[in-house]
């Protein structure tokens, strides 16, 4: 799946900062990539990473999908050039998406729906389903939103490694899908969304999406 000459983008799982690192596969053995030393996409500088940093990995493959997935720096080699090891958990625990697409996984976390007006009191819910670019929301049966409606969206994200995200993020009201046996769900689309904001996003869909691949969900 992985190939050397592969370009591979790191961040550090352990941190509320989101860090991204470009580096390229030099070699592969086994359940362990040896890849160049990382440039931080940020600075333009090496980054050393010590022995024992959990990070997230991705790479696009030939037909344009993007794999995701956990690994860990094991130790660092000097051959003709110097080189880092990583581990590598094999295709089978590798996550797929689109590439050019947000990932969209069904999960519930808390979220405050407030008006940027005060059109309306503010209602207090939960996701049905969270990507980068948006969210369904379960609605009350009786509310004041509607359609085209602009409001602001107050998320908590908790991470597997106990860190826990509080996010603003503006929205607009896409749809509000009405069901016979159970409450509305509003399509929210994100505007205005801050890079960091997205990168932190795509950060939780993924850390959801490696939690439901351990415990067999797909």
């Amino acid at each position: 799946m992985v190939n050397i000459g592969d370009v591979l983008i790191l961040e550090l799982s352990r941190s509320e900062k989101v860090e991204q690192y470009k580096c390229k596969i030099v070699e592969r053995s086994g359940d362990k990539l040896f890849i160049d030393y990382p440039i931080s996409l940020e600075t333009k500088k090496t980054v050393f990473l010590l022995d024992g940093t959990q990070l997230k990995g991705n790479f696009v493959s030939d037909d344009g999908s993007v794999y995701l997935f956990e690994c860990e720096v094991l130790r660092r080699v000097k051959q003709k050039i110097p080189m880092i090891v990583l581990s590598y958990p094999g295709n089978e625990h590798l996550v797929r998406i689109q590439r050019r697409q947000f990932v969209r996984v069904e999960t519930s976390v808390d979220v405050a729906i407030h008006p940027i007006d005060a059109e309306f009191p503010p209602i207090i819910s939960v996701t049905e389903d969270i990507s980068a670019g948006g969210a369904a929301i379960i609605s009350p049966y009786h509310s004041h939103l509607k359609p085209n409606m602009v409001i602001y969206n107050w998320f908590v994200l908790p991470m597997q490694n106990g860190e826990i995200h509080y996010l603003k993020l503006k929205g607009k009201i896409v749809r509000i899908l009405e069901r016979k046996d159970s409450k509305p769900v509003i399509s929210i689309q994100f505007v205005e969304t801050s890079y960091s904001d997205r990168q932190l996003l795509l950060r939780f869909c993924f850390d959801r999406q490696l939690a439901y691949k351990k415990k067999g969900i797909e």
